[in-house]
């Protein structure tokens, strides 16, 4: 067995990647602490080719050094947006015509792998904060939440990993369940 190289796995510039097809979900991070998460979301985003993140509160924004470091590049290809309030993003992406979904372990939650994204829907997937989670003004206006379910003795994921298996699982569902190119 031998790598593939650069060449060989045939990947976008940034430009052809800007006007590429996406999923039609948009990673909201909710006031994450970490500019190293937030640059691992860009790269997440980048790979599962979502439609673009929306920065919150104190997330810190590019051309922060942290997120470079992580995001090797995806802050060129990657759309991005700030709004100082997630309430107000959430609102805004509501009136858009997005699905405010959750990604939090709270009352009334579906299990990551029972959620099953509609082919026409639209998603704006909150992602919160390391320490306190989704901000309670987001839950309050949220059309569902969404699960990991967990084995272990911690009671939740990195957020970096967290956007990596919730965004996987939504590419999935759109590239390999319903063949959308």
């Amino acid at each position: 067995m031998k790598k593939r190289s650069m060449a060989d796995l045939n990947r976008l510039t940034p430009e052809a990647f800007r006007r590429s097809g996406k999923i039609p979900v948009i990673v909201v991070l909710d006031n994450v602490r970490s500019a190293l998460n937030v640059g691992s979301a860009f790269r997440t985003a980048d790979a599962f080719a979502v439609e673009k993140i929306v920065l919150c509160g104190i997330s810190a924004q590019p051309p922060h050094r942290e997120i470079l470091k992580t995001a090797l590049g995806a802050t060129d290809s990657v759309t991005w947006i700030y709004f100082e309030d997630s309430a107000v993003a959430a609102q805004s992406l509501k009136a858009e015509g997005y699905s405010i979904i959750g990604i939090e372990q709270a009352e009334d939650s579906v299990l990551l792998q029972m959620f099953e994204p509609q082919t026409e829907g639209r998603y704006a997937l909150f992602f919160g904060n390391e320490v306190n989670g989704v901000s309670d003004e987001v839950l309050a206006v949220a059309d569902a939440c969404i699960e990991i379910p967990q084995a272990g003795t911690k009671h939740s994921l990195n957020i970096a990993v967290c956007v990596g298996v919730v965004v996987w699982e939504f590419f999935r569902h759109y590239h390999l369940i319903n063949k959308v190119q």
